[in-house]
């Protein structure tokens, strides 16, 4: 009924013949190790290798850095060291001037046991009858005529009670200008280690600024030499005419003040013809004396105020660095708390998926007959 034993068409079967030989013939290529060919992926390795470049430099650059921080941090310790000698030499200045002033010998209470001048300074072996300094063996006062003993004894009580009193007066000064010194010498550190990296940048731009304004003083002192030089050349052939003038014309030898006057300016005279000066003379010169104190007061106080707005600059500066500081700090540790928070929760969703998959997910492991169905062919 059916015809089941048709031919098979020749070009299908040669189609089909090919077919298996090439695959064959890949077969041989991909599964022989020896002619087996991997490429290379170009792109990777040099992505790779300007990673490891910009690392490089990266490393570099955060060396250098760190080597300037600490050519940086050298500097501004021995700048601190040298303050803080300077600052404990003149505590120590301010200590002996303090002893030499508040602490000197005559000033003691026990000074009149080796006062050299005591001698000069003591009274009669006895002055009355009740004279404390007369004692037993001086046959000044005997047995018996101690009359003052009540007042003597008060006496040495109200002198002992301020001696205490003394004493402890004394020794509240000493201790509340320790701690006052104490107080000082903190505020100084801390100004100075705010101050410290200001200074480091405004040296630099002060030194840049002073060698300009050096260069710039040393051009113009030479030009004023000059101009000096010539105009002093021409006064001096004005003056010698003048003088040869005032020789031949002159009258030297009266005593006419207009003849004293010098030929340099209204404010000399000539000594030899010279008679002396005039009130008004003497008043002009009091005048331009007190003229001249008051502009130098007043050069001492601009410069006083220019110091006094410096250091106050200089603390808000430091006052804004230590802000600065103190914000980066807090932001640092709250960035930190952040990375150590999320850290966590990562680590805690990788146990748990980690678990998941394990329990859940990966419950049939592979056999042998799984991994056999690989590399049956090329494709």
């Amino acid at each position: 009924m059916y015809k089941l034993d048709l031919p098979i068409d020749s070009r299908e079967a040669n189609a089909i013949a090919a077919r298996q030989q090439r695959e064959e013939q890949r077969k041989t290529q991909i599964f022989n190790a020896r002619t087996r060919l991997i490429g290379v992926d170009t792109e990777s390795l040099a992505k790779q290798i300007e990673e490891k470049n910009l690392s490089s430099q990266a490393e570099r650059e955060r060396a250098s850095a760190y080597d300037n921080d600490m050519i940086k941090t050298a500097q501004i310790c021995t700048l601190l060291d040298e303050r803080q000698r300077n600052d404990t030499r003149k505590l120590n200045e301010q200590l002996n001037k303090f002893r030499l002033e508040q602490q000197a010998a005559p000033s003691r209470r026990e000074f009149d046991l080796y006062d050299p001048e005591s001698k000069k300074k003591d009274k009669p072996a006895r002055v009355s009858d009740d004279d404390p300094r007369c004692q037993v063996s001086g046959l000044q006062l005997f047995q018996g005529e101690d009359l003052s003993a009540k007042e003597r004894k008060k006496l040495q009580q109200e002198q002992m009670r301020e001696w205490i009193r003394q004493q402890l007066e004394e020794k509240n000064r000493e201790q509340q200008a320790e701690r006052h010194a104490e107080q000082l010498h903190q505020k100084k550190m801390m100004e100075i280690d705010a101050r410290s990296a200001a200074l480091a940048r405004e040296e630099e731009e002060c030194r840049r600024n002073l060698n300009i304004a050096t260069k710039n003083y040393n051009s113009a002192l030479s030009e004023e030499r000059k101009a000096r030089e010539a105009l002093d050349k021409q006064k001096e052939l004005d003056d010698n005419f003048t003088e040869l003038s005032n020789q031949v014309y002159g009258d030297v030898l009266t005593e006419n003040p207009d003849v004293a006057q010098s030929s340099f300016g209204a404010h000399r005279v000539i000594p030899d013809r010279w008679k002396g000066m005039s009130p008004e003379q003497r008043a002009e010169i009091q005048r331009i004396r007190d003229m001249q104190k008051e502009e130098k007061q007043r050069m001492l106080d601009e410069e006083k105020e220019l110091y006094n707005e410096y250091e106050k600059t200089a603390l808000l500066q430091a006052q804004k660095a230590i802000l600065m500081e103190r914000e980066k700090n807090r932001k640092a540790a709250e960035l930190e708390k952040n990375i150590a928070e999320e850290n966590m929760r990562l680590s805690q969703e990788q146990r748990a998926n980690l678990t998941r998959l394990n329990k859940e997910i990966y419950t049939n492991p592979p056999t042998d007959d799984y991994f056999a169905q690989f590399n049956t062919c090329t494709r």
